[in-house]
């Protein structure tokens, strides 16, 4: 009788995540662990299942437009690669803004196509809410959440950055850079989305309780443009000259470097900034800013349709329901490797 996906991992002495994710070559598996399992898979001769019914898998973005959305959008295009081979079809809605009404739609529009499952980046608001608890209880299409999160529904895991843990460590990072004292800003893109949010409570928590000798300005809303990012700043240092932090906790960060070029400052106040993008590591190289945290936007975008994919196809449920990915500081020193 062939092996089981459970006798592998109790002969590799691994859990059944590992060897779905060794098998499925979905990485996070050490190389030579993943040897081992391919091997004993070999030995015990091990069949993937066959599903019965093609499979269409919905994934719904938001903020199509936004700088971060590279790495994800190419982590999703590499998994509708993977999946396609395995006979499932990935459909793709991307939303331009963190707009209730927008998201309702897409999801509706992907309900209309029969999807058997959902991968979502929601808006964190009662009509979205209560879309996802009718697909998951009335219409028992299971969803995973990645990048952004919502509570109060039956979604079955969400896999992305602990965003207020990722605001506490950039608090931190400033508070050192600063030696503890002096006036720091922070800009927000949509103060309606919870991704940034959570960063800004993060970094204002934990400046509190660590820095109180630091002094926050304000918090600005930015949504996600250049031209406002700039304006913020260069408005703000026109009112405290003395501004020494700059903590961006969304997108449009180009704007940090447009107004710094337009104030020619002599010394510019530190910066941190979010998303592993081109543009963001020509900022760090050119020292525009100082840190970059990098959310790992790939692996979000990767992991979520996969994941479903091995729901619906395997009955394989995720090892934990919160998947945080790793957050990951990048300076000019590391920000190549």
């Amino acid at each position: 009788m062939a092996g089981t996906i459970q006798e592998i991992a109790d002969r590799a002495g691994v859990s059944r995540g590992t060897v779905d994710r060794a098998l499925n070559k979905r990485g996070r598996v050490k190389p030579e662990v993943a040897e081992k399992i391919e091997q004993i898979a070999k030995e015990m001769g091990y069949i993937p299942k066959r599903r019965k019914k093609e499979l269409h898998i919905g994934v719904v973005t938001q903020l199509s437009g936004s700088s971060f959305m590279i790495q994800v959008n190419r982590g999703i295009q590499e998994a509708a690669a993977v999946l396609e081979n395995r006979g499932i079809h990935l459909l793709l809605r991307e939303c331009s803004s963190v707009n209730e009404e927008e998201q309702k739609k897409a999801i509706e529009s992907l309900q209309k196509e029969g999807i058997d499952g959902l991968a979502i980046m929601p808006v964190d608001s009662d009509k979205i809410r209560v879309k996802l608890n009718e697909l998951t209880e009335q219409k028992k299409i299971p969803v995973v959440t990645f990048n952004s999160d919502i509570v109060g529904t039956k979604r079955t895991c969400f896999i992305g950055l602990n965003n207020q843990k990722s605001g506490q460590a950039a608090a931190g990072l400033m508070g050192l850079m600063m030696q503890g004292h002096g006036k720091v800003l922070v800009i927000t893109g949509y103060f309606s989305n919870s991704v940034s949010s959570r960063r800004v409570d993060g970094f204002v928590e934990e400046m509190k309780r660590q820095y109180p000798a630091m002094e926050l300005v304000g918090v600005q809303s930015s949504f996600d443009h250049t031209e406002e990012v700039e304006k913020i700043i260069v408005q703000t240092m026109s009112v405290y000259p003395d501004l020494r932090g700059i903590f961006v906790a969304s997108g449009g960060q180009a704007g940090v470097r447009q107004a710094f070029e337009k104030l020619n400052l002599k010394r510019r106040p530190y910066v941190i900034i979010y998303d592993l993008t081109p543009k963001n590591e020509a900022a760090l190289l050119e020292d525009t800013v100082d840190f970059l945290i990098d959310q790992e936007g790939y692996e979000q975008g990767y992991q979520a349709p996969v994941i479903l994919a091995d729901m619906l196809e395997k009955g394989e449920m995720p090892e934990r329901e919160y998947l945080y990915t790793e957050i990951k500081i990048k300076t000019k020193y590391n920000v190549g490797e």
